[in-house]
């Protein structure tokens, strides 16, 4: 079997040298360009390339140039770009631009050498072993045949084969970490761990112990060495769950710890390096919590630098019926009993309904009713499905001599207070689903005089 090839572009010989040195050790073959012209060269030759290390700054132009000419010629071939110490916006539109990863001058050998072992595994012949021997975790399917979702099927696909930080978006209950997972897993990081934490059920006094892990003795109760969150995803991906719930203070240590791609646990002297990809996810709005200086902005633009949006179960109401399919299985299996059947009226309420919940309240609503059925039949008074106590505006009952604006502020009234009943106050969601922006909702209910209840 021949050995990888990897193409080294720098203008700097010592650097080069230095590349070739650690790469020849891990049993790689190298092909060194000192500039953007002789690297293009090479990469125009039939000759297959495993993976491309390029420096940003280049005599005759960017490595920013390079990267993208690889993702529109050679997307299967995974570039990491080395940038200047501290230069994270460079690194950031590298990632944006599909570059695999990034190392910081001077160079961590560890992390580079790391870098390149996760690299090779998405060589297209590894890729297609492991698309064969992967044995997927029972239940960990993006379900639904829409549009929609075939996008964010390839979207996912997309992703899991760079190491950019994805910030996952969309209402509660539509599935973020499930997200999450299929990403971890179809990436050359599935063989490592893949760690979830809801950030807003960390005790803020245990957050950075809980985060970076703590030496012994270092705080009254520390009477063992701890390993934190990202020690255990070493290798592998840190999903950050409701991220907008971290308090200013460990956005502040994070921020470093992605930036420095190392940590300090608590008591401890040293930074241990750490390779870990970061997922985050939020149902609130990130940027409007920048604009509130709620959330730091220097964090929002490293954690977002690819967003991916899920659609609330609403909007694709074509998948409703094979989710409900699939849910009645499931919970058939689950319990041990014959699969429940939906009558022809309990079916139609269910596509009917608005979901506010999404897919968690769809799952929640058919494990209600299986059990209250009889005879294993649900009927519509089994779904127990919530009703809105929005008025329907009754339009042959506005007379012409009634004022425009009143008509329009009474609609208006109505539609925003059904979509905050819905969504249980949640502004954000409320927005999402009356299509306007938080800004725009948060003035019209000034302007309307609405208040929480």
């Amino acid at each position: 079997m021949s050995k990888p090839l990897a193409l080294i572009v720098d203008d700097e010989p010592d650097i080069r040298e230095l590349l070739e040195i650690t790469l020849s050790r891990m049993a790689i073959d190298t092909i060194a360009a000192p500039d953007l012209a002789a690297a293009r060269a090479h990469l125009a030759q039939p000759t297959r390339f495993d993976l491309c290390l390029t420096d940003m700054r280049l005599p005759d132009g960017s490595g920013l140039q390079l990267v993208e000419q690889i993702g529109q010629e050679r997307p299967e071939l995974p570039v990491a770009v080395i940038t200047a110490h501290g230069n994270m916006e460079t690194a950031i539109e590298a990632l944006k631009l599909g570059a695999f990863d990034f190392v910081s001058k001077p160079l961590d050998l560890d992390l580079l050498r790391r870098l390149v072992q996760t690299a090779l595994r998405l060589a297209p012949a590894n890729t297609a072993i492991a698309a064969e021997t992967a044995q997927p975790e029972s239940g960990q399917r993006l379900l639904g045949d829409s549009v929609v979702m075939e996008e964010i099927r390839h979207l996912i696909a997309k992703l899991a084969r760079n190491q950019a930080p994805v910030h996952i978006t969309g209402e509660s209950g539509t599935g973020k970490e499930l997200v999450a997972r299929l990403i971890h897993q179809q990436s050359p990081r599935s063989a490592k761990p893949f760690i979830a934490v809801n950030c807003g059920a960390v005790p803020t006094e245990l957050m950075e112990s809980e985060f970076f892990g703590h030496k012994k003795g270092s705080f009254t109760g520390a009477i063992a060495d701890k390993q934190g969150l990202f020690q255990a995803a070493e290798g592998g991906t840190l999903f950050l769950d409701e991220v907008a719930d971290l308090p200013l203070h460990m956005q502040v240590k994070l921020l470093r710890a992605i930036q420095e791609k190392s940590i300090r646990p608590l008591g401890d002297q040293h930074e241990i390096p750490t390779d870990v990809r970061l997922i985050s996810a939020t149902h609130k709005c990130l940027s409007q919590l920048v604009e509130e200086e709620l959330f730091r902005q220097d964090l929002f633009y490293r954690l977002n630098v690819i967003e991916l949006e899920i659609p609330p179960l609403r909007a694709r109401r074509e998948d409703i019926e094979p989710l409900i399919a699939f849910l009645l299985g499931r919970i058939a299996q689950h319990n041990a009993i014959p699969r429940p059947q939906l009558s022809p009226q309990a079916r139609q309420q269910l596509l009917e309904y608005g979901f506010p919940g999404n897919i968690r309240e769809l799952e929640n609503i058919l494990e209600r009713a299986a059990a209250l059925c009889e005879a294993g039949q649900i009927e519509p008074h089994d779904l127990r499905l919530p009703k809105s106590e929005a008025p329907a505006l009754d339009i042959g009952q506005i007379g012409v001599d009634q004022n425009l604006d009143q008509v329009l502020e009474d609609v208006e009234r109505q539609l925003i207070s059904a979509a905050l009943d819905e969504t249980s106050w949640n502004r954000t969601a409320a927005a999402r689903r009356l299509g306007i922006s938080f800004r725009a909702l948060r003035y019209k209910l000034d302007k309307l005089g609405l208040e929480q209840k």
